[in-house]
């Protein structure tokens, strides 16, 4: 990409934006992507807010493409609205993105041949829920076929500053295997820290942004540790690391515990404030069907107990 060129300064300009939402946000909503950002005293859109596949006007290249999340009980437009997923975590090279419409020479699908073309890096908005999005750059097209009505979409190395597509077989994989890893992350934190409302479970603080979703059972672990929010728990920063630490455990009928170490302790009001959980009960999820898994809770809990 030549830095000096209009077409890559702006380019630049919007994944510069999108990387900064992504630091403030743990997903993306329509709003944000509506907004646009400000270049050169101007606005610029991120998305067409009617179509999938987007070019500002000032650029002569495609800028983004989006997949959107259906909600329940709404019709699937697109193959891809309901494969996309399936093929991220099946672990292919590429994941197919279908045209607009069925005719391969209108305009939105000529700007998939180009940047197909020309190896342009786009940004892809996977949709992860009904209106919330997991923003994955510098992605590309990685290929394009008139017949099937569809593109094929391929990630590049997101850490890297050249945007450069990736040129085998090898990289696609990588490429992909780390796209799998974010999204489990985004899906499996949107998901808990919305069956609990926005709060910490132990503290109940109602900051979204100051959460995390804890595993009860480690994702490595093949009997318990499947990303499903009853294997989840919203925590604080410093609550996740007193859980991760067995400073705290949990037991199957959603009791606290507090470790004798830091209840032995005796050092300001946020030692006092964890302190003062042990006896308590947790806060659990409204729906019976999103709350701990009382099993993963169990085999958590002799681990605590072993330790503590």
């Amino acid at each position: 990409m030549d830095a000096d060129d209009p077409d890559t300064a702006l380019r630049l300009a919007a994944f510069s934006h999108v990387r900064k939402l992504g630091m403030l946000h743990d997903a993306l909503t329509s709003e944000h992507l509506l907004a646009g950002f400000t270049f050169e005293g101007e606005r610029v859109p991120l998305v067409n807010p009617q179509r999938g596949i987007f070019k500002p006007k000032r650029m002569p290249y495609l800028l983004s493409i989006r997949t959107v999340f259906p909600r329940a009980g709404r019709r699937v437009w697109y193959d891809d609205q309901r494969e996309v997923h399936a093929q991220i975590y099946g672990g292919h090279e590429a994941v197919d993105y279908a045209f607009m419409g069925d005719n391969p020479d209108s305009a939105d699908n000529q700007w998939l041949r180009e940047a197909w073309e020309r190896q342009i890096p786009i940004i892809y908005f996977l949709g992860i829920a009904p209106k919330r999005y997991h923003a994955i750059l510098p992605a590309f097209i990685g290929g394009w076929d008139a017949r099937s009505l569809k593109a094929q979409v391929v990630f590049g190395e997101a850490a890297s500053s050249e945007m450069a597509p990736p040129e085998n077989a090898a990289e696609r994989r990588y490429g992909l295997r780390v796209v799998k890893q974010r999204l489990h992350q985004a899906q499996f934190r949107a998901a808990v820290i919305a069956a609990y409302g926005g709060r910490c479970a132990l503290s109940r603080l109602p900051e979204a942004r100051l959460l995390d979703a804890a595993h009860i059972v480690a994702d490595a672990d093949e009997r318990f540790g499947q990303p499903v929010v009853p294997n989840g728990l919203p925590l604080s920063k410093i609550h996740h690391a007193a859980f991760d630490a067995h400073l705290i455990g949990i037991d199957p009928d959603y009791r606290l515990y507090v470790s004798e170490q830091l209840l032995s302790q005796q050092d300001g009001p946020v030692l006092e404030a964890l302190k003062s959980l042990n006896g308590e009960v947790i806060h659990l999820p409204s729906r019976e069907r999103d709350r701990p898994d009382r099993d993963r809770l169990a085999s958590r809990f002799e681990i605590f107990r072993s330790v503590a």
